[in-house]
């Protein structure tokens, strides 16, 4: 499996689209390896845990507790899918930790997952 990424901490964690981190799971759980693709520019070498450090993006909760659709009478409503005062999370992104990561490729090459794999392709930020 390869996919690209929207930011990458100086410790190999991974944030990406929504879903990235259940295909890094899958993958692990299936003996498939997990690589990412990225621009040397995502690295954010500011942030070492990503789970803890990277914001969420929320969406808007009525994404996934209303759905639109047409009536028998054709026309387009509305249908609330959970109940009253139910709240939906709705995050943008998930953060995929290193340690399901077989790899990251860049310009400069491909490492492993870690600050010692990034640090060995990019030693001017040590």
């Amino acid at each position: 499996v390869i996919v690209g990424t929207d930011r990458v901490t100086r410790t190999g964690d991974v944030a990406n689209k929504i879903g990235t981190y259940l295909k890094a799971l899958a993958a692990h759980d299936n003996g498939v390896p997990f690589w990412v693709a990225l621009p040397s520019t995502t690295i954010d070498w500011t942030i070492s845990d990503g789970v803890t450090e990277i914001p969420i993006e929320e969406r808007n909760g009525r994404e996934v507790t209303h759905i639109q659709g047409r009536d028998e009478t054709g026309a387009v409503t509305t249908v609330q899918l959970v109940p009253d005062g139910s709240k939906g999370a709705n995050p943008a992104f998930d953060v995929t930790p290193a340690r399901l990561v077989t790899g990251l490729i860049t310009e400069r090459g491909r490492c492993p997952a870690s600050a010692d794999g990034l640090c060995d392709l990019f030693p001017e930020y040590v």
